[in-house]
């Protein structure tokens, strides 16, 4: 039986345009977002295949929505998980609507 647990890290990271989660060091998945005046836009979140199934996209939208409220930033949907993620969430960041 393995007593391993994973490392599981969300960060922003400009260069990959949006947050990114990591698994032990390994890119799993990203949630990419566009900046405005006063705006974080989630345009699209993916997890890798061989990452699916594990809740790994419900992990990386309530770090990366914890981050935005952190910067008291609004928050605007325009990925159809962020907006269902959302509406299962309503406390998770402000929005626009």
């Amino acid at each position: 039986m393995s007593t391993h647990t994973e490392d599981i890290q969300v960060a922003y990271d400009a260069d990959a345009n949006g947050y990114v989660l990591t698994v032990d060091g390994e890119v799993a998945g990203v949630a990419e977002v566009l900046r405005g005046d006063g705006v974080m836009i989630f345009t699209h979140t993916e997890i890798a295949p061989e990452f699916g199934g594990r809740g790994l996209a419900k992990v990386l939208l309530s770090r990366a929505l914890a981050d935005v409220a952190a910067q008291d930033l609004t928050v605007e949907a325009r990925c159809h998980f962020v907006a269902a993620y959302l509406m299962k969430n309503p406390d998770a960041a402000r929005r626009t609507d």
